[in-house]
């Protein structure tokens, strides 16, 4: 499966939603299956922008290729940090933030989400996570376990000055479920108030191998070069609930 993951430049609303169709349209062409962007890309944390209006773009875009997946990252709504996928113009599945980054001041922007979503789509079982999501594996393990996920789908706005954190974490969720993980960033903001160096974008397989890009945005996940599991920790999950706290 090829996948397409954008190295976005977050700007001002209008200049964001003429890139967004450019930037579509460059990934149909290229062959991608899932064409993913990064949590809050239209708007960052201090443009205003009505849910309908990204709703209408998201809609046109996806169903003027009906065969292609998209991620369009996360928008407010419903004081929500809201992450939505499209395919053939409707929605097919939203997942809203669960773990709020407070030192940003997310908890005073948005309000948490109450539950973990995962989608069957593209022949797999694709298990929603946004930015600090990453940094708890119950959650990861969750989906794992409980939706039988195969790959988790991570979108970001996580700062260049800890993309070590980042790819690390990315990696080990890939790792130790045994499952593919996409992480898409942001690139960069260049808003006026708002300038932001975002991470890098990373694909790992289920061993935790990173998968080298094609170019700067596209990677092939290939199952047949990933091989079969040494362990799978779908199989060898045991629940312990007794934690004994020794003197």
């Amino acid at each position: 499966m090829r996948v397409y993951l954008s190295r976005w430049v977050c700007r001002d609303v209008d200049a964001n939603f003429e890139r967004l169709a450019e930037e579509s349209a460059e990934a149909v062409a290229a062959g991608a299956a899932l064409v993913a962007f990064p949590e809050s890309f239209l708007h960052g944390y201090t443009r205003r922008l009505e849910p309908a209006r990204a709703r209408a773009h998201f809609a046109a875009i996806s169903g003027r290729s009906p065969a292609t997946l998209f991620a369009f990252g996360s928008i407010s709504e419903e004081r929500r940090n809201r992450m939505t996928l499209w395919l053939a113009g409707r929605e097919l599945a939203f997942y809203d933030k669960v773990h709020l980054f407070a030192p940003n001041g997310e908890d005073q922007l948005w309000e948490e989400g109450d539950r973990y979503v995962a989608v069957r789509a593209l022949g797999h079982t694709i298990g929603l996570l946004n930015c600090n999501d990453l940094r708890f594996p119950e959650q990861a393990r969750a989906l794992r376990l409980r939706a039988r996920c195969d790959l988790f789908l991570v979108v970001a706005w996580w700062p260049w000055r800890r993309d070590h954190v980042w790819r690390t974490l990315l990696r080990a969720r890939a790792m130790e479920n045994g499952t593919w993980v996409l992480g898409c960033c942001v690139a960069a903001s260049e808003y006026p108030g708002e300038r932001f160096a975002g991470a890098g974008n990373y694909v790992f397989d289920p061993h935790g191998e990173p998968v080298r890009p094609m170019d700067d945005r596209i990677f092939e996940l290939d199952a047949g070069k990933a091989g079969p599991l040494l362990v799978d920790p779908e199989l060898a999950f045991r629940e312990i609930t007794r934690v004994d706290l020794l003197p």
